[in-house]
């Protein structure tokens, strides 16, 4: 078994669960990685000198059983940017707040490994999107893809902006507000919810384009198949705009085409028979609270 171990540097409350998890791997006799700066981080407290390091460049390949990140979902987010396209399933262990992508309980870590040798789970395939790569987006390199949404936001002002939106190059509209959100099913629960946009199954085939704080006061978020090719024009009273793919963010002249679209690889996240998306929604957004249920 081939596991990869990756953590916020800054989650002290961590360190005892990833000590349980490595106790727990060694009694399997698996071969075990850490990110560079997250083992960094735990020998000041741990003894991991044994085990090896990755980072962005190196250290993993298409062979790993799984990938454990320790954070909340911003840190799976930061995870995908470690797998890339290698196809190693992802499982999150909820050290953080909400936790709708890394949902597995700190305090059953050791279940992680145990369940999954025991097969009780599934693999879940998430869809991502990317921008076109002819954009040079400097803060961003070659990471030009997200799991949860890629949105288009003002910059350096207060004054909305105007995003020319084209649909398979048919003109959708013009949308009048603070930014664009280009979300996936897996981002139906981040940014786009909070914006007013539809909670989607991990599994659907669809894309979601949620306005944020428009002024068109008709504009709704409307729902498209995830094969649409989605092109971007931002005007406004500032030369540039942001573009952000998940938590990074580039800066971008206005004016320019940006074009969106579904990336041609997908990210394996491990859902484990005791955990699923429809007891997360009940969890995390309290459904079934109501007394008469």
């Amino acid at each position: 078994m081939k596991v990869a171990i990756y953590g916020q540097v800054y989650q002290d409350n961590a360190l005892e669960y990833v000590e349980e998890l490595l106790d727990e791997l060694k009694k399997q006799s698996a071969t075990v990685v850490i990110e560079k700066q997250f083992k960094h981080h735990l020998s000041k407290r741990l003894n991991v000198e044994a085990y090896g390091v990755f980072s962005e460049t190196a250290g993993l390949d298409s062979s790993f059983d799984m990938f454990v990140s320790f954070g909340g979902d911003g840190t799976i987010l930061r995870a995908t940017t470690f797998v890339r396209d290698l196809g190693i399933p992802i499982v999150g262990v909820n050290t953080g707040r909400l936790g709708f992508l890394s949902t597995f309980k700190k305090e059953d870590v050791r279940k992680v490994v145990q369940a999954f040798l025991q097969g009780e789970y599934s693999i879940v395939e998430r869809s991502l999107i990317e921008v076109n790569e002819g954009v040079q987006y400097d803060e961003i390199g070659d990471l030009n893809f997200a799991l949860n949404e890629i949105a288009v936001s003002r910059k350096d002002t207060t004054s909305m902006i105007t995003i020319e939106t084209h649909l398979n190059g048919e003109y959708l509209t013009s949308y009048w507000a603070d930014g664009l959100i280009v979300s996936t099913p897996t981002g139906s629960t981040g940014y786009s919810l909070s914006c007013g946009g539809p909670v989607i199954v991990p599994t659907a085939k669809s894309l979601v384009l949620t306005p944020i704080a428009p002024h068109n006061l008709n504009a709704r978020p409307l729902v498209i198949s995830d094969d649409t090719v989605i092109r971007l024009k931002v005007s406004g009273r500032e030369d540039q705009h942001l573009v952000s793919l998940d938590s990074r963010i580039a800066t971008v002249a206005n004016g320019t085409d940006i074009e969106i679209r579904k990336s041609d690889f997908t990210i394996n996240m491990i859902e484990y028979t005791s955990e699923s998306f429809l007891k997360t929604l009940r969890n995390k957004l309290l459904w079934g609270e109501d007394k008469r249920n």
